[in-house]
């Protein structure tokens, strides 16, 4: 999705994603030229009761951060929430948006719908963007497109799932919610999103959806990224119930620069960059 004509006058070579969801705002700039990560910097939000004030320390800290305030030639901007679902093209109305939905979120006759379209996969992302935000974002930059986070993390996972025909199991942690994405040969098998609070819940979770799949935990590969380690509770209480469990780190030349750490933890993003 686009807003905005963007007029370029001089190009700079430079383009910047930013990552924005209530807990967290991250982004990310590329140099277009060398096809290289230059900076990914990572800022938590204050838990708040209020939507506005959330909206007013994002919008803050974006006017406030000077890095942020370069000319950039394109800018992509990534609307991280669970207000979203896949949707196969044989089922797919864009008229009917909303309708997709109400099953997993309430959703009201004022909210805005729209939706990604997912390359090569023969189906689209439905989702509610964060509408003030982008509005806002507009006086700040005038052009920029924007997707859903999702988006990019199952086409990602897709696309590395190629020529393997045994179903991968891919968990990617955020601060208080996690997504479970099982592919087999590039097909979507399933995506959810839950949040949790303890690592009990976590594990719960976990082990229903597999079990519901008919996986056996003692045979299918567990393979867990975002912002996660070994030494991490959720990681170690996965291990306790699953054989083959691993850290997920795939090689791409934007990565030359970053840790293994960052590249866990920004995987969407670095990815977003492509």
């Amino acid at each position: 999705m686009q807003i905005s004509s963007p007029t370029i006058l001089d190009k700079k070579y430079i383009k910047l994603v930013l990552q924005i969801s209530l807990s967290e705002i991250s982004f990310c700039i590329v140099d277009t030229l060398s096809n290289k990560i230059e900076t990914i910097g990572n800022y938590p939000l204050k838990k708040s009761k209020s939507f506005s004030e959330v909206e007013e320390e994002i919008l803050s800290f974006i006017k406030k951060t000077p890095l942020l305030q370069s000319k950039f030639d394109s800018i992509l901007v990534l609307h991280n929430n669970n207000l979203s679902a896949f949707v196969p093209h044989v089922l797919f109305d864009e008229q009917y948006l909303g309708s997709y939905l109400q099953y997993n979120t309430k959703v009201f006759e004022t909210d805005f719908f729209t939706f990604d379209e997912i390359p090569n996969y023969d189906m689209n992302s439905v989702y509610i963007p964060y509408v003030n935000i982008n509005n806002s974002l507009i006086d700040l930059y005038g052009s920029f497109d924007y997707k859903h986070s999702y988006s990019i993390l199952v086409k990602k996972v897709l696309d590395l799932s190629k020529n393997n025909d045994e179903p991968q199991v891919f968990v990617h942690c955020q601060n208080d919610n996690f997504q479970i994405i099982v592919v087999k040969n590039q097909k979507l098998i399933l995506f959810n999103s839950f949040e949790y609070k303890t690592k009990e819940d976590f594990i719960y979770f976990l082990l229903f959806t597999v079990e519901q799949l008919q996986l056996n935990p003692e045979v299918f590969h567990l393979k867990m990224f975002g912002g996660i380690t070994k030494d991490s509770e959720i990681y170690q209480i996965a291990y306790k119930y699953i054989r083959n469990i691993s850290l997920f780190f795939e090689n791409n030349d934007l990565e030359s620069k970053i840790s293994q750490q960052e590249y866990l933890q920004n995987f969407i993003l670095i990815h977003a960059c492509e």
